[in-house]
């Protein structure tokens, strides 16, 4: 994702290798003794494979990059520092990604609990958005929804909505690392009211956001039951065109399967890879129902899925088989899906929803392991952005996403296991500090790129607008 300027402000343009879009080649490496912001005397979780947490450690940020890592008996005496952060009683580890998000949904959080989902999508949702979405809502409800995550320990999203354009201005004025998809559905939509332009819309869209250093444009086609094969197609030929991530809602439910088995004798899985679309830069979300053989194929064409168990059980849609799926080689990512259906966007809750769902489905207590779920919540994230070694890793060279997660609480007392805390005990709360590419945008638990006071006062007015 080569930087190339900013599209509300062509004059803008990014240097290259800036720290917001991914590592390139960097030959003037800064002096040793000079760094933006050194955190220390932390519980560092680098998450590298086979690394042990460093009890006493240091992460030195340098140009939004990590510029070195280590304990602080190895700290150089020399190292000075813009600003030092004191990580005594605190955890560090690469910032959480939410993989798939409605976040201008926040403006509908609540407004319909306890359906189906198709009865929650066409009596209630389909209409409300019809009604009221517009720039001003995608706007507000997505910076909400960026304070929200933020908040609660995500670094990095993958969006999906109508009228895009302004949720990705909201994402980047909160300096969330974003890949927004512009949504397409065989029906008018807000900002699309002729169906026929829904792919060209998502192309215009992709073509304002290239290069952008935090947002990655991407097209959302809403699902096989909302979309054609002939868009399915056109969208997928324009994503690759493009070189755009692809996402989709995939056998979420069992009546959707059944729908499509009797209309085109295929199940969902095998009825997009008939049509091409399944590959690497395809996200499938939800892939509840979902047999082995769909399993394979999503491993055998390195197709990615995002689990969002908490929406899927709330809605009674089942659970993702994700142990099946790791075990075959299928890269997952976690996901809170819209605030309308779950209603909280807080991967911490996520990951401790999955475990202990994938224990009692599966009637194994070693299913999903600690360590294993919170993976999915960090580097299964970053492979679903596109951004594998460059995020969700503490170590020289990676982008500074980082969390510094108060260890102190009661709810985490005593530490015998990090890991184990951070999925089975934390509840997101005790996020007090987040980096995103070495900007600090959450400081001691006040979100510093959003005016907290001023975005709920605009949700409070938009939802007097909608409220039943």
């Amino acid at each position: 994702m080569p930087p190339s300027g900013d599209p509300q402000n062509p004059s803008r343009s990014s240097a290259p290798g800036d720290p917001l879009t991914g590592p390139t080649d960097r030959t003037e490496a800064p002096p040793q003794s000079v760094v933006d912001i050194l955190i220390r005397d932390a519980l560092v979780l680098t998450l590298e494979n086979g690394a042990q947490p460093i009890d006493r450690g240091f992460v030195a940020v340098q140009g939004g990059w990590i510029h070195s890592v280590g304990s602080m008996a190895d700290l150089p005496p020399d190292l000075e520092a813009g600003r030092v952060i004191d990580g005594r009683v605190r955890m560090v580890l690469p910032g959480l990604v939410n993989a798939h998000v409605h976040g201008a949904m926040t403006l509908f959080r609540g407004l319909a609990d306890d359906l189906p989902l198709m009865t929650w999508l066409n009596d209630y949702i389909f209409p409300a958005e019809a009604a009221h979405v517009s720039d001003d809502l995608v706007y507000w409800g997505t910076l909400l929804a960026a304070a929200e995550m933020l908040l609660c320990g995500a670094t990095a999203v993958v969006d999906g909505y109508f009228l895009e354009d302004a949720a990705a201005r909201a994402y980047r004025d909160a300096g969330l690392r974003t890949v927004a998809g512009q949504g397409v559905i065989d029906f008018p939509a807000p900002g699309v009211p002729d169906p026929a332009d829904n792919v060209a819309a998502a192309a215009r869209f992709i073509d304002r956001w290239q290069g952008d250093p935090l947002v990655r444009p991407s097209v959302f086609c809403h699902a096989p039951y909302t979309c054609s094969a002939r868009t399915l197609t056109q969208a997928k030929a324009m994503a690759r065109e493009k070189g755009a991530l692809f996402q989709i809602h995939v056998a979420e439910t069992a009546a959707e399967v059944e729908k499509l088995v009797a209309e085109k004798g295929l199940r969902p899985v095998e009825y997009l890879d008939s049509l091409g679309i399944l590959d690497e830069e395809t996200l499938a979300v939800h892939a509840v129902h979902v047999t082995d053989e769909e399993i394979d194929r999503l491993a055998r064409t390195g197709t990615r899925v995002v689990t969002c168990p908490e929406s899927n059980m709330k809605l009674a849609s089942g659970m993702a088989p994700v142990a099946a799926m790791t075990a075959r080689g299928v890269q997952v990512a976690l996901g809170t899906d819209g605030p309308a259906s779950n209603n909280n966007l807080n991967i911490f809750a996520e990951m401790r929803s999955l475990a202990l769902a994938a224990k009692a489905f599966g009637k194994d207590p070693t299913l999903l392991p600690a360590g294993q779920v919170l993976g999915l919540a960090i580097s299964g994230g970053a492979a679903a952005l596109g951004l594998t070694g460059q995020i969700g890793r503490i170590a020289p060279g990676c982008l500074a996403d980082l969390i510094l997660v108060d260890a102190c609480p009661p709810n985490l007392k005593p530490m015998y296991h990090p890991v184990s805390h951070l999925v089975y005990a934390a509840s997101g709360r005790e996020v007090r500090t987040v980096l995103v590419g070495g900007r600090v945008v959450v400081d001691e638990g006040r979100p510093t790129t959003i005016d907290l006071k001023e975005t709920m006062a605009r949700a409070r007015a938009i939802a007097a607008r909608i409220r039943p």
